[in-house]
């Protein structure tokens, strides 16, 4: 959940692959393409690896020939044809992050999540189980739920609050920059005060 959360530089950092999806954090909603990274140093790779017809060098891809000729550099990765409309969605999704910049999207989430930090420390029904580093832990709080966790997810619910439920006890809360404001936050934990209430 690192795309569209964190500020990633994959090729410096140095990871030899990486994959992620986007139906979270880009916006692409559930069934959204997911997407994977794999290092230059591995682009003339030969050895055994998952291959399909669109790494296929574009040159002799018709031919249907039994010998894999692979798309010089990492292209050879790819196995088959995207579908179009979840490529429209991350498209459009992209161009909005591009034009925002993720240094100010990395910015504004981490402000909007110390503020929601700030606030729900106010309410002495939840323990944060989130790492207080906002390094580690990105634009995501969880916090446990002293008692009553499904009841308090159903009320937030029918009150049109979007969180996460995990079992037994904790509620996952997560504002994006991208849309979300410090007003939205301000009025989550005001939803949060009166549903505990």
């Amino acid at each position: 959940h690192g795309a569209g959360n964190l500020k990633m530089e994959l090729h410096d950092d140095g990871p030899d692959f990486a994959t992620w999806c986007s139906y979270k954090y880009l916006n692409c909603g559930p069934g959204g393409i997911a997407g994977c990274f794999v290092h230059e140093r591995h682009a003339s790779f030969t050895g055994p690896r998952l291959h399909g017809w669109w790494g296929q060098n574009k040159k002799t891809r018709f031919k249907m020939e039994k010998k894999f000729d692979p798309i010089p550099g990492v292209e050879a990765w790819q196995i088959s044809n995207p579908p179009i409309f979840q490529l429209a969605a991350a498209r459009a999704s992209l161009e909005l992050f591009q034009e925002a910049g993720m240094d100010k999207l990395t910015s504004k989430g981490q402000r909007l999540t110390a503020y929601l930090e700030f606030l729900l420390n106010d309410l002495n029904f939840f323990e944060m189980v989130t790492p207080k580093d906002p390094l580690q832990r990105g634009n995501l709080l969880c916090v446990k739920v002293k008692s009553g966790a499904k009841d308090l997810m159903a009320k937030l619910v029918s009150l049109g609050v979007h969180c996460d439920f995990r079992e037994p006890d904790i509620l996952r809360f997560t504002p994006i920059p991208i849309y979300n404001s410090f007003t939205d936050v301000f009025y989550l934990w005001e939803i949060l005060k009166n549903a505990v209430q």
